[in-house]
């Protein structure tokens, strides 16, 4: 199900960051382990699980728009 918040995401294993692009253009990673990553995918519904599960509880940081 496509999210009304998460435009896209990506994630690389090796350095655990979250990629994740809100439909605001706004573009932050996220230091997350894989596990959570795939529950996150897993989610019928993904803005709710990033709040539950992911804002706020793990490191991150915002990028520059490009």
């Amino acid at each position: 199900m496509p999210s009304t918040v998460i435009r896209s995401q990506s994630y690389d294993a090796g350095s655990r960051q979250l990629f994740i692009e809100f439909t605001t253009s706004r573009l932050y990673y996220f230091d997350v382990p894989e596990s959570e990553v795939a529950k996150f995918r897993a989610a019928t519904s993904k803005g709710r699980y990033f709040n539950a599960h992911i804002r706020d509880r793990y490191r991150f940081r915002e990028l520059e728009s490009s």
